[in-house]
Order: structure tokens, then sequence, then C-alpha cells
């Protein structure tokens, strides 16, 4: 005589749960940003290169004047000004600092293209005379 357990239907045939998903997508955008160089979200696109990063995020009816763009270390903040026809708030932080003065921010057609220049690190080595 053989037994054999008894797997209801219901059992194993729902879907996964959100926490499976979640994992499952957070190991898929680790394994697959290294390989892309560019990633796209929700209005929003990234693309890297070896000196800078281009954001370019769509803000439709929005004009220059109301758009405020802060930088801060790795840090850029865009929000849009009080009485804008939409209201607009949104960070990144990067792997490294910006460089403010030699970044750039475009506003055509509702889209604005940031692009955040990475700043070179400071060479802090001292020389020494031998006397």
């Amino acid at each position: 005589m053989i037994f054999a357990p008894v797997i209801r239907r219901a059992a194993y045939a729902n879907a996964p749960r959100s926490a499976d998903l979640a994992l499952q997508r957070f190991l898929m955008g680790a394994l697959e940003t290294p390989a892309r160089a560019s990633t796209s979200t929700a209005g929003c696109t990234v693309t890297q290169n070896d000196k800078a990063t281009t954001l370019q995020l769509d803000v439709p009816g929005l004009a220059r004047e109301q758009l405020q763009i802060s930088i801060e270390g790795n840090v850029v903040k865009l929000q849009s000004v009080a009485g804008a026809p939409r209201q607009v708030q949104r960070a990144w932080e990067l792997a490294e600092d910006i460089d403010a003065a030699a970044s750039t921010a475009k506003l055509e057609h509702g889209v604005l293209t940031l692009t955040l220049v990475r700043q070179v690190p400071a060479d802090k080595s001292v020389q020494l005379v031998v006397h």
C-alpha cells in the first residue's frame, strides 16, 4: 500500500504573495541595473554614463518660472512653486556628488531634462619637499 499526501488545488494555485512579487521585482532590478545604462519609471527616464547622469521628467503644463531645482551634495530636489497649475515634488539621490556649476536644466515641450555632471574627486594629496 502506498500513501501519498493530498494537497488541495487551492493551496498551490493561488497567485504569488505580494511579498514574493516585491522580492522578485527588487532582485530583477538589482540584477538588471549594471547591464543597462538607462532606466525608465513613471514619466522619468534616467540615463548614466561615466561623466554625467541625465534625468528626463515629464512636467506638462509647467513653465520654467514654476519649477525650482536644488542640488545638495548628491541629492537633487525638484518642486513646483506655489500657485502652479500642477504640483510636482520629486527627489533623487545619486551615488556620487554633483557638480552644480557644470550641471544644466532644460525645459522643452513639457519635458524637463536635467544633466547632472559628476563631481571630480579633489586630489587632497600634499607634496612634501625633502631638505
